[in-house]
């Protein structure tokens, strides 16, 4: 027999000479180095992922608040409102509906402007006149059901708007306020 051919034992098995062949490891010992490098590529690729999540977030809402804020006007969370003077020398105004039937308008208001708007008590007092004719012309225009208390948020803005684009010039009026508005049929 050769040098390097197996002998067989008693059993019929075949021995290792001792030429030098390596016997593998078996059981826990080979499977823990795959495990961990499992695991370490798990929690590089978590890294990665939670990496790019934040700079994607913070790059597409560029530190500014969020986008889908919704604000319900009866929460006691909205915020301070807006302070506004009020100039309210205009007195009260009589005049008539455009109905057929004619309804007296009695109205009072006043008109409030922004605090920091220096100018905007002068113009005002200067144009006391023009105010009134345009608040007696308003109101005159109008229907009794135009007039009904639950058109008067949108009656407000109107005449906002109309006293912005018609009368004033280096004020703006922010808000109005009735202090009387009764309208009576005749």
């Amino acid at each position: 027999m050769a040098d390097g051919d197996d002998i067989l034992d008693e059993g019929g098995e075949a021995q290792d000479s001792g030429g030098g062949g390596s016997k593998k490891a078996g059981g826990l010992g080979a499977l823990l180095p795959n495990l961990l490098k499992f695991v370490a590529i798990g929690l590089g690729a978590l890294i990665f992922i939670i990496t790019v999540t934040v700079i994607t977030f913070n790059f597409m809402n560029k530190g500014g608040p969020s986008q889908t804020v919704v604000a319900d006007s009866s929460s006691p969370y909205i915020g301070k409102r807006p302070e506004y003077l009020y100039f309210n020398s205009i007195g009260t105004v009589r005049c008539r509906t455009k109905d057929p039937t004619s309804h007296s308008v009695v109205v009072d208001l006043a008109i409030g402007y922004d605090m920091n708007d220096k100018n905007a008590a002068t113009e005002l007092t200067t144009r006391l006149y023009e105010l009134q004719d345009f608040v007696r012309n308003f109101f005159s225009s109008k229907y009794a059901r135009d007039l009904a208390t639950e058109n008067e948020a949108r009656l407000k803005q109107e005449i906002i708007e109309a006293l912005n684009t018609r009368v004033l010039n280096s004020s703006k009026a922010k808000n109005i306020v009735f202090k009387q508005l009764d309208v009576v049929e005749l």
